[in-house]
């Protein structure tokens, strides 16, 4: 489960608020078939087959971990100005979108190698304009904490159908494929992606610092993106039971990160506007730098996993009109059943 809000930096604008909750599963170690997966999941199968033959036809030609992970969430923009009921050309679109994600997770070792790697892709669908629910959510949540509505939401953009295609490899030092790196210790974690859709076409490079005591052997923390989704390998689950203890068996841990994130944008719903009609506009940069820097910890809770990371996050500007850089918070949260 994950929130964002930049109430949480004490301000309420551009990017106003996100919510996510996602069902990552266990690992597969088999080859895959598409007709024997379930429903949505097999005709995602072969959506990917058809879109990025190179990485299905590897799914099973080599050693690696697999797994899938289903998203549904929620985002919200606003201009700065919340008693204006015109029209605010000259700061950011009222903009709501609506998701379901469905990713699928590779987490392979290449032979010989002291690295290893995650390749994701996720498939996102959903709906921008009053049908993502974005106006309804902000009263409610506003309502119950006391502050003033926003007036402007009768300008927000039009309904049209939201989708985007994430690919994204990262990689980081090989361990033994056990749950944690026991100890003390620190790692480093590099990333690129592409997107591509209405929701957001980009391309970006990232960079992930990570130190402290019994570091998860995951990809690292980030806030809510195609492609976050990911933990220690499911087989490793089963070390907590070992006696004695293995070196690698979950257990308590906390450290600290910090990542950086370059990105070059073609697209973005919430600066352009509707694809597919005449919108607010603002005029969006092509060039993005993004800083997180949090604590994460795990615990071991009447038998299951739990974890628990914040973050707080420094965008640059994302439009030419903007006043200043944007700042928020996160928070995310995943326990292991």
């Amino acid at each position: 489960m994950r929130l964002e809000n930049d109430l949480f930096v004490g301000t309420d604008r551009n990017y106003s608020n996100g919510v996510a909750l996602a069902l990552v599963s266990r690992d597969i170690q088999s080859r895959l078939r598409p007709d024997c997966l379930p429903g949505a999941i097999g005709l995602y199968a072969r959506f990917l087959g058809w879109a990025d033959p190179g990485f299905w036809r590897r799914a099973g030609a080599e050693p690696a971990a697999q797994n899938v992970v289903m998203r549904v969430g929620q985002a919200m923009y606003t201009p700065e100005d919340h008693t204006r009921t015109d029209l605010v050309r000259d700061d950011r679109p009222y903009a709501g979108l609506l998701y379901l994600g469905l990713a699928w997770n590779r987490r392979v070792h290449p032979p010989d190698a002291g690295y290893e790697m995650l390749d994701s892709r996720e498939l996102t669908l959903g709906v921008i304009g009053p049908w993502s629910l974005a106006h309804q959510s902000q009263d409610v949540v506003h309502k119950l904490r006391g502050f003033e509505r926003f007036q402007g939401w009768d300008n927000q953009l039009h309904n049209e159908p939201a989708f985007q295609l994430a690919m994204e490899r990262k990689f980081k030092p090989w361990t033994d494929g056990g749950a944690i790196h026991p100890g003390w210790g620190s790692d480093v974690i590099g990333s690129y992606a592409l997107r591509l859709g209405n929701i957001e076409t980009a391309a970006s490079a990232g960079l992930e610092l990570r130190a402290g005591w019994n570091i998860p052997n995951d990809f690292g923390s980030y806030p809510i993106r195609p492609g976050a989704e990911n933990r220690p390998p499911s087989s490793a689950v089963g070390l907590r039971h070992e006696q004695p203890h293995v070196a690698g068996a979950p257990r308590p841990g906390m450290h600290v990160f910090a990542n950086l994130e370059a990105k070059a944008v073609a697209w973005d719903f919430s600066l352009d506007g509707n694809l597919f009609r005449t919108s607010h506009h603002v005029t969006r940069r092509p060039w993005v730098a993004q800083a997180a820097v949090g604590v994460s910890s795990q615990w071991l809770v009447a038998g299951h996993g739990l974890r628990l990371a914040l973050m707080r996050v420094w965008r640059t500007r994302e439009f030419d009109e903007q006043v200043g850089n944007h700042a928020f918070g996160s928070i995310a949260l995943s326990m292991e059943f």
